[in-house]
């Protein structure tokens, strides 16, 4: 949708209050939205974001409220929200950074479902990371490419 449908269908129902942004390339419809915020002229709403994460840092530094997305570590999602909201920017885009590897790799179409419920077993979230049919074949490459990138990320940051 563009930034005047989006704004026209904030300003015309009232009971709209938070917009799910999935928008490619979404920045400055961000920065656009907030902008009609500041000047009055679209009243305020809360911006959750999706496509998995995969621009978290830059949209938190653009104004976004949280995120809506499937990335199997939550507890990152949270974290980067926080930190932005302290203003420990840096802190934000580091954490966001040790993410990105494994991010990207659960993001692919098809297979990104399988691997991000084999994460989840991993962690001890759900006992079988079984996808139903007609799911794509999770090949033992890449559940080693998967076991690399946990062990890289947890390397680098606490998970």
């Amino acid at each position: 949708m563009s930034n005047g449908l989006v704004k026209r269908v904030v300003t015309e129902n009232p009971s709209l209050v938070i917009i799910k942004h999935e928008d490619w390339p979404g920045l400055d419809k961000i920065t656009a939205l907030r902008g009609w915020e500041k000047d009055g002229s679209m009243r305020k709403v809360s911006i959750l974001i999706g496509n998995n994460g995969l621009f978290l840092d830059f949209e938190l530094d653009r104004g976004v409220d949280g995120a809506n997305t499937g990335y199997a570590y939550p507890d990152m999602l949270v974290e980067a929200v926080k930190l932005s909201k302290a203003g420990k920017r840096d802190e934000m885009h580091d954490l966001f950074d040790a993410h990105l590897p494994l991010l990207r790799y659960d993001h692919q179409p098809g297979v990104g479902l399988a691997v991000r419920k084999y994460v989840l077993m991993k962690r001890g979230i759900l006992r079988t990371a079984t996808i139903r049919k007609p799911a794509p074949i999770f090949s033992n490459e890449t559940r080693a490419e998967v076991d690399y990138l946990m062990a890289r990320l947890a390397k680098r940051v606490k998970v």
